[in-house]
């Protein structure tokens, strides 16, 4: 699947962007300490991709069955205040979004990788996965990226929501620019 697969109104209509962070945003490996913390890795790429979105007007959130002080930190780093942590029934924090920035379905993009993140794939506007998510995921999404969960996924969803809607050629604008780098 690629974003030309995809019809066009799917993408034109994002308002919000909504990512699990297991398997999305990390690669789904939990790392432990001896003491029992647990540690997360994420990719600065996308990172910047979320930044990107941020900055075409468009709203991110993390939704997470999971709570970690290590994603409460990668948001606050990024700026993002909408963060669902310890979410066993995704669709409450789904719900509770649609409400607050009174949004239809159609307007939310929705990235995740396991079976947990089905009843929402299955309900927003533009549902998607990394590359290697389950197969049950991978049958019923819009659109798949190439790359794993927590290599690179979210930045490739994030500019095809980019350049889709027009925003990306602004956005890139200022990295070409000579005396930049």
């Amino acid at each position: 699947m690629s974003e030309r697969s995809v019809p066009e109104a799917r993408w034109l209509g994002i308002r919000l962007a909504i990512f699990d962070v297991d398997g999305v945003l990390t690669d789904g490996r939990l790392l432990f300490d001896a003491e029992g913390r647990e540690s997360k890795a994420f990719h600065v790429r996308d990172g910047h991709g979320l930044k990107m979105l941020q900055k075409a007007g468009i709203e991110i959130a993390f939704i997470t069955a999971r709570y970690s002080p290590a994603l409460a930190y990668r948001a606050q780093d990024l700026g993002i205040r909408r963060v669902y942590q310890g979410s066993l029934d995704k669709r409450l924090a789904y719900r509770e979004l649609k409400l607050e920035l009174n949004l239809e379905n159609t307007a939310i993009a929705y990235m995740g990788d396991d079976l947990i993140d089905l009843p929402i794939l299955t309900s927003v506007g533009l549902a998607a996965c990394p590359g290697d998510a389950h197969p049950e995921v991978l049958a019923r999404v819009h659109w798949r990226a190439q790359a794993p969960g927590g290599g690179g996924a979210v930045r490739e969803f994030c500019e095809a929501i980019l350049k889709a809607q027009g925003h990306w050629t602004r956005l890139l604008e200022p990295y070409l620019q000579e005396g930049q780098g």
